[in-house]
């Protein structure tokens, strides 16, 4: 073996971060391989590989024993003792059986090995960057399409955007640059794959701790999200201080936060809702744009009735039952919405049941106009 071979090791060692030493191991290991393949031996080898002389050398094992049954694996007592006297029955005797031209093999064995090891050790370390970004959000670069997958290049890999998470409201070309969420890593033979998707919540998730640092930091928590992809979400905010409007905060100055957000998402409308640990309030918030009148809460059966003007209940419905649909999801609550004339015919209307309205924040603005600031142009349509 070169001091070439050698010195190469070493600058893989620094370059790759592969060890040395596991080359060596890998390259033993082929070597040997190589050794019976090309030379049809059956024999117990080992290789040793002398870094200082830059020798590889070949030796066969054989146990000492009294009466030869294979030769290639035995040698007789009394051969052994020729070799050195004090071999005794039991003992593993080497005997370097290196054949000429063993160097051209070696060399070619090692160059395989070597580019295995690097790719192998490439992979890994591709692997263990991107593993650690599972659910997290990256932006790409879309390089290519077919009927079954976006393929989008986030710099080390390129990662696949199944027709099942791409939005119905997005149109794709190559170049384009997109955000996108991982939702699965996975260290497969051909190296890391890696799956992303435009309609999971969690992007939606993600966008708003890029956009919100009272997220980011933890002053403002996501509690909840409930997503249509490409249409419309639901997202319940909470802050432990009081002194934090939670909603304000995700909305921004005259909506900025959360229109860059609609922008990145082509037109997805999106309704801030603040949390609460009362259901009656929580799933009154919930159903925003909308105004509720009374929430009746069955505990057993975690359900809701819920009951709106006569004039808002098909914005409190939404289109093809959207809006409900969303609240329901985002609360967790089960959800049945009837109008005030409904809801006194059956008896279900309580006035000391009355929802009041919220007091006035601190801000210029009401605390509903806030949450529906981001779902004007929804509201009217869910009117029509």
């Amino acid at each position: 073996m070169s001091s070439d071979l050698l010195d190469a090791l070493t600058a893989l060692e620094k370059d790759k971060g592969i060890s040395k030493e596991i080359l060596l191991d890998a390259l033993e290991a082929a070597l040997i391989s190589a050794y019976k393949r090309n030379f049809d031996q059956a024999q117990n080898v080992r290789v040793d590989i002398n870094e200082g002389l830059g020798q590889i050398k070949v030796y066969a094992r054989k146990d000492v024993v009294e009466a030869v049954e294979n030769g290639n694996l035995q040698i007789s007592l009394e051969q052994a003792k020729t070799l050195n006297p004090h071999y005794q029955v039991g003992d593993t005797v080497e005997i370097e059986v290196t054949p000429r031209n063993f160097g051209r093999i070696a060399a070619q064995t090692a160059k395989q090995v070597v580019t295995q090891r690097v790719r192998e050790a490439e992979r890994s370390v591709i692997y263990s960057e991107f593993i650690d970004r599972e659910d997290d959000i990256m932006t790409g670069i879309v390089q290519r399409l077919d009927h079954r997958f976006i393929y989008v290049d986030l710099g080390r890999v390129e990662a696949l955007l199944p027709q099942s998470e791409q939005m119905p409201n997005e149109t794709y070309h190559p170049h384009d640059r997109i955000k996108v969420y991982l939702t699965k890593v996975e260290d497969a033979k051909k190296g890391p794959m890696i799956t992303v998707s435009r309609t999971h919540p969690g992007l939606l998730k993600r966008l708003f701790e890029l956009e919100v640092p009272e997220i980011y930091d933890g002053t403002v928590e996501i509690k909840s999200i409930s997503r249509e992809a490409g249409d419309r979400s639901k997202i319940a905010v909470y802050a432990a201080d009081p002194a934090v409007d939670a909603v304000g905060a995700c909305v921004g100055q005259k909506g900025a936060r959360v229109q860059t957000i609609v922008n990145e998402l082509k037109g997805e409308k999106i309704d801030i809702v603040r949390w609460s640990e009362d259901p009656v309030t929580y799933v009154a918030n919930a159903l925003s744009p909308s105004k509720v009148v009374q929430v009746n809460v069955n505990e057993e059966d975690k359900a809701t009735t819920v009951i709106v003007p006569d004039y808002q209940l098909s914005l409190a419905i939404g289109k093809r039952g959207q809006n409900a649909r969303l609240a329901a999801k985002l609360t967790g609550w089960k959800i049945d919405i009837k109008s005030e004339s409904e809801a006194e015919e059956l008896g279900l209307f309580d006035e000391n049941s009355v929802l009041r309205a919220p007091e006035q924040p601190a801000e210029d603005q009401p605390i509903e106009d806030q949450e529906t600031l981001s779902t004007e142009e929804s509201s009217e349509s869910d009117q029509d």
